[in-house]
């Protein structure tokens, strides 16, 4: 007998539903024996170009079918998937690839002009495959190779998610934690996903890929959409009939705010899924006055748990107290409120907040020391800080300290006034998390100039642009003449954020 694999409930779907539809990308569409064919001959191909099990097979591209191919074909191959982030720079790709040994990249056609420069950082690639004509034939002209299962505890994902050093970190994923959540998900009663999932917030972030297995174990529809558009999603929820989206809360905000959103027929969405940022009240109540008949579902985690550590159900939402906490813990999951000293503290009390249970994370890839302090004891420390209350719901007080979250994307500061200081005009720098009304949180940059130096706000934001994605740049800049210092010269970024 196997442990839980990734594949068992394709096996399961192609098995039981071969024809029913799986996947809907644009005007294609594909049942679930074509996506289990298409899988096995996508491992074949992979294995000619030398894959080994446990080699890291990694994707670059927006989302649609091509992740399904590039998920199965890797796992049936015995591979390790790692999905990267479109939204970064040739620079920051390149870094993932190199840091987590990947063999081969598989690119979708529309980030072709980064290639040379991704190549050229990360010259251990043995492989770059190209989606596109090329890429069909080969697969086309494959045999269908039996899977080199892998499961259990064996290596199913590297996700990167930021890091307080600045460089992000490869978050490693078994077959059991990521299945362990999907089945908690699956099993979470009116919180769990129906017959059909939009896709629209990015595959490469655990909180899509968690709701994609979900609803997977359930047989369900899968459509996708390259990117969030507003009039799109609501377009797709109606020629498709919807029934589960996850929208981070600015994508919930966009799509309220439409000029067309009366006009769409929504009735088919039964949930909505969001997190990744903090929600504002005032726009949580205006959603359920404006889509009464919808359930709601919070969830709080991260990358390091699989998906959520704490749901929010549809039923909880009704109360208006409740609607201001985080949910409590999935089944699969224990957590506790700690103090310092990693003591548990009393209900209602404030402290750390750490969980433990088969969808925690196996640790941070080639980085032992900082995997031994985020999993102490057995427990991982979220650095977040929040409280229980005596039913187990739990409140999120503060995130961690400088970690900003603006769109839905964690950036954290460190890494962005690594950047930062390297501007010519720049003596000192500090980057916080201000409120957005459009963001939930934007990208502050405070700067103190070298003597003699004019700086321009316009300058040092273009001059960001060129070194790291979008949105880990600053939307606004504030100049000083000094900054705010603690008695042992460090900056006191609370003031900062005022």
């Amino acid at each position: 007998m196997t442990g839980l694999a990734i594949t068992h409930p394709l096996h399961r779907a192609a098995r039981e539903m071969p024809d029913r539809v799986a996947t809907v990308d644009g005007g294609r569409q594909q049942s679930w024996r074509e996506v289990a064919s298409r899988t096995r001959r996508i491992a074949a191909v992979l294995q000619s170009f030398g894959v080994a099990p446990g080699d890291r097979i990694a994707l670059l591209a927006p989302n649609g079918e091509l992740f399904v191919d590039f998920l199965f074909g890797s796992l049936w191959a015995g591979a390790v998937a790692c999905p990267i982030n479109t939204r970064w720079t040739a620079d920051e790709i390149a870094y993932a690839l190199a840091d987590c040994g990947a063999e081969v990249l598989i690119v979708d056609p529309d980030f072709r002009a980064m290639l040379r420069d991704i190549r050229r950082a990360a010259p251990a690639l043995r492989e770059v495959v190209m989606a596109g004509p090329v890429f069909e034939q080969l697969i086309a002209a494959a045999a269908e190779p039996e899977e080199h299962l892998r499961h259990g505890d064996d290596l199913a994902m590297i996700l990167y998610t930021g890091g307080t050093t600045g460089r992000s970190k490869g978050v490693m994923l078994s077959h059991r934690a990521l299945m362990t959540y999907a089945l908690c998900l699956a099993g979470a009663g009116d919180a769990a996903p129906g017959e059909c999932m939009l896709h629209t917030a990015p595959l490469f972030h655990v909180g899509a890929i968690s709701g994609f297995l979900a609803c997977l174990l359930g047989g369900g529809r899968h459509v996708f959409l390259p990117a969030f558009d507003a009039e799109a999603v609501m377009a797709a929820i109606t020629a498709q009939h919807v029934t589960d989206l996850f929208l981070v809360p600015t994508m919930l905000l966009a799509v309220l705010d439409h000029p067309r959103f009366g006009e769409h027929d929504l009735t088919s969405v039964e949930r909505i899924y969001y997190g990744a940022a903090p929600m504002p009240p005032a726009l949580m109540d205006r959603a359920i006055a404006a889509m009464p008949r919808v359930g709601f579902v919070q969830g709080y985690g991260m990358t390091e748990t699989s998906g959520s550590i704490s749901l929010l159900k549809p039923a909880d939402h009704r109360d208006p107290v409740r609607r201001r906490s985080a949910g409590r813990a999935v089944m699969a999951i224990e957590a506790r409120i700690v103090d310092a000293d990693d003591v548990e503290v009393p209900a209602g009390e404030i402290g750390e907040i750490v969980a433990r249970g088969e969808a925690v994370m196996t640790g941070y890839w080639n980085r032992p020391e900082e995997t031994a302090e985020a999993l102490r004891g057995g427990w991982m420390h979220t650095g977040d800080v929040g409280r229980m209350d005596a039913d187990g719901y739990i409140h999120i007080v503060d995130r961690l300290k400088d970690m900003i979250i603006t769109g839905g994307e964690n950036v954290y500061s460190v890494e962005v006034e690594a950047v930062l200081a390297g501007h010519p005009a720049v003596s000192q720098c500090a980057v916080v998390g201000l409120p957005d009304a459009r963001w939930g949180e934007r990208v502050h940059a405070v700067i103190v100039a070298k003597p003699d130096t004019v700086p321009d706000a316009d300058d040092i934001i273009a001059h960001m642009r060129t070194k790291l994605a979008a949105y880990k740049c600053p939307r606004s800049v504030e100049f000083r003449s000094e900054m705010p210092l603690s008695a042992a010269g460090k900056i006191l970024k609370a003031e900062l954020r005022g």
